[in-house]
């Protein structure tokens, strides 16, 4: 029996998540930065077109999204603060984005986004600019001009604006890319094993996912 008992602990370390899920400990890892988390389990990423790490972070934000949990919503917010862009055109690129996700070409969208930036190291001089990324990455010409300054859209650019500027305002948010799941955890992605970052963010935000 004894010998049974020490076999199953030893088979327990060999499978995937039980072991990383004891080895992650808050203040080091990851951050308690609410009292409450959200009434749905969420993880959302705080993330810039101008930022060159959220450019190259982004197959791997595909990727986690990918292995959420089924009732698990991704959500990323552009954020309107980096140096060396208008504000304004950080603004436009927010709206860029929402229309992208409404429209069911989200990743297309981003994709063309960052690649305008940091692969073509392209500026965007005008709206026109932006608009035109867009839409060779899918989204209809009469769609976009239609609905570029809806409601819906306007609606969420606030959104992200207001929970930047309440994180921001709180030092939560002080930089990009910036992981919070379920609105009570924020992940250290520097303690994070960089070997093997994207299996290790994942199994890090399963963890906080069923953290109370």
């Amino acid at each position: 029996m004894k010998k049974l008992m020490m076999w199953f602990a030893a088979a327990l370390l060999l499978v995937p998540g039980v072991q990383a899920a004891g080895k992650y400990e808050e203040g080091e890892h990851y951050q308690v930065i609410s009292e409450q988390k959200t009434a749905k389990p969420e993880v959302k990423e705080f993330f810039s077109f101008y930022c060159p790490h959220c450019n190259a972070f982004e197959p791997v934000v595909q990727s986690l999204e990918k292995s959420l949990p089924e009732g698990v919503a991704l959500k990323k917010f552009h954020v309107d603060f980096m140096g060396g862009a208008k504000q304004e055109t950080q603004v436009a690129l927010s709206r860029a984005m929402v229309i992208g996700k409404v429209k069911g070409k989200g990743t297309e969208v981003n994709r063309a986004l960052f690649d305008h930036i940091h692969t073509k190291r392209k500026a965007f001089a005008s709206e026109q600019d932006i608009r035109e990324v867009v839409l060779s990455a899918g989204i209809d010409a009469a769609d976009y001009d239609k609905n570029i300054n809806n409601f819906v859209v306007k609606s969420q650019v606030s959104l992200m604006q207001k929970e930047q500027n309440t994180l921001s305002k709180s030092r939560v948010l002080t930089s990009v890319p910036t992981f919070i799941v379920n609105g009570r955890y924020k992940i250290d992605l520097s303690k994070l094993d960089q070997s093997n970052l994207e299996q290790d963010l994942k199994a890090l935000v399963n963890h906080l996912l069923q953290l109370p």
